[in-house]
């Protein structure tokens, strides 16, 4: 029953009550406590306590009825902002939200201790805003570029990262500007943005960019096979040079250098590239030994062999005896390099 309906009925229960008690009695009660005396007719000493007891009644009902609306209100605040906290955690977001209800504010504390992924399939809810946030995660997490203005992502959160680098797969003048502005952005998005403009642009544009960038070897290599392919508008001896004293490039590093472009320069390029790096870094010795031996020089190679030890570039000074000997093998097949 409301408190409306009891309200009504209540008092037309007090009415119906003074009404039969007039009928019966109509006269008056006097009542005498210490000196002081109260006479009333008997109807009102019928009405007054029953009106009392309907009085505290409905402020009873009023307070634990306001109790009870709170707490449900609490109930669906609480709700919907479970559900503002699962949009933020989706979107990297930090969540300071507050909750009311002791079992909702500990499923927060739980949901922010956890990653929470999405499942393959179709996603419903009765939120659409939540909708909309779950596709276009999905839209990221699949490789797809989702417009910042209609996902607002927490710039340092790997969703973030990964629909930036979305953004650069999709658009190779966007990756350009990243690698010009390369200290603006993660190394992982200038990487990324390397790659991409390495894949997609010429050479020319290449080497008006790469240089912002900090090099890895693995990003080297890449730039190096590009080169390979461009020698026209390539690198220059000064540019590779700089690059392998940069990344403090081994031995092994130099000879895979080597032979990477021993077919990509004509001969007096490749010497002179080669025979540049032996003299800025001594380990890259071992590289200019194997070009001038490819190359067919053999004097000049036993000349500068005469300067080292007989232990030292042993797999050189093997090929020359097989030379001498009349055998004919490739650096390859007695080294371990491919």
């Amino acid at each position: 029953m409301g408190l409306k309906k009891y309200i009504g009925f209540s008092l037309l229960l007090i009415i119906a009550i003074g009404l039969y008690v007039y009928s019966v009695e109509s006269g008056s009660y006097e009542i005498t406590i210490l000196d002081y005396t109260m006479q009333l007719p008997t109807v009102l000493w019928v009405i007054i306590p029953v009106t009392a007891l309907f009085f505290f009644t409905v402020l009873h009902l009023i307070f634990y009825g306001s109790l009870n609306f709170f707490k449900t209100r609490n109930f669906v605040k609480d709700e919907e902002s479970i559900i503002e906290t699962v949009k933020a955690l989706l979107l990297g977001k930090e969540d300071k939200r507050r909750f009311k209800t002791e079992g909702y504010k500990n499923l927060a504390s739980i949901l922010k201790q956890l990653n929470i992924s999405i499942k393959d399939g179709t996603f419903t809810s009765s939120n659409e805003e939540l909708n909309t946030i779950v596709a276009s995660v999905k839209d990221i997490e699949d490789g797809k570029y989702v417009s910042e203005k209609t996902l607002k992502l927490n710039p340092e959160s790997s969703l973030a990262k990964k629909n930036l680098i979305n953004k650069i797969n999709e658009q190779v003048d966007y990756a350009v500007d990243v690698l010009k502005k390369q200290d603006n952005f993660s190394e992982e998005v200038v990487k990324a943005a390397f790659y991409t403009v390495l894949e997609n642009k010429s050479m020319t544009t290449v080497k008006k960019v790469y240089s912002n960038v900090k090099l890895t070897k693995d990003m080297a290599l890449k730039l190096f096979l590009k080169d390979i392919d461009n020698t026209e508008f390539g690198l220059s001896k000064d540019e590779i040079q700089k690059i392998t004293k940069n990344l403090n490039y081994t031995n092994e590093e130099y000879l895979t250098l080597a032979k990477l472009y021993k077919d990509a320069l004509n001969p007096d390029k490749l010497l002179d590239l080669f025979e540049t790096l032996s003299t800025d870094n001594e380990d890259a010795i071992g590289a200019y030994f194997y070009i001038l031996l490819e190359l067919e020089m053999i004097d000049q190679l036993k000349d500068l062999l005469s300067g080292y030890n007989d232990d030292e570039h042993k797999a050189i000074r093997a090929l020359l005896d097989l030379k001498d000997a009349g055998k004919h093998y490739s650096f390859e097949d007695i080294t371990n390099i491919n």
